[in-house]
């Protein structure tokens, strides 16, 4: 189990594909931008939605969500409680205020609902490296 040190992020779907989208080790890369032991979050909505997309997506949309569950296999799972009409977006939204942790995402909007709230966003900049918006 994580201890208090250990920064928890919660993981949006898009986040898992990064490494495909930009070439970028986001493990790695999260250890040098973070500086300290971190877990990965991946709550149930997320992992819901790529195993839809992994289902039913287009071929090139399926290869990219099997590969993106794969890389979910490293992040602690969290069945949350929801209506299973909640957005994936929403619940993290929810989550991550309640939880008061870091999530990392490449969706721009997503990302203004989360700092409207003062959660800090981990992602992507310049398609290059990642970057973290907000204070830990």
């Amino acid at each position: 189990m994580a201890d208090a040190k250990t920064l928890k992020v919660i993981l949006d779907s898009n986040a898992l594909f990064v490494p495909l989208q930009f070439k970028i080790d986001i493990f790695r890369d999260l250890e040098r931008l973070l500086n300290r032991r971190f877990e990965l979050i991946l709550l149930s909505p997320v992992k819901r939605e790529l195993e839809v997309l992994a289902a039913e997506g287009s071929p090139k949309m399926r290869r990219n969500a099997s590969f993106a569950l794969g890389l979910a296999e490293k992040c602690r799972y969290v069945a949350v409680e929801e209506p299973a009409s909640a957005l994936a977006d929403d619940v993290i939204v929810e989550t991550a205020r309640k939880w008061g942790v870091l999530v990392f995402t490449n969706d721009r909007l997503l990302r203004k609902r989360l700092r409207d709230i003062n959660v800090p966003v981990i992602y992507v900049r310049q398609k290059s490296r990642l970057e973290i918006d907000g204070l830990i």
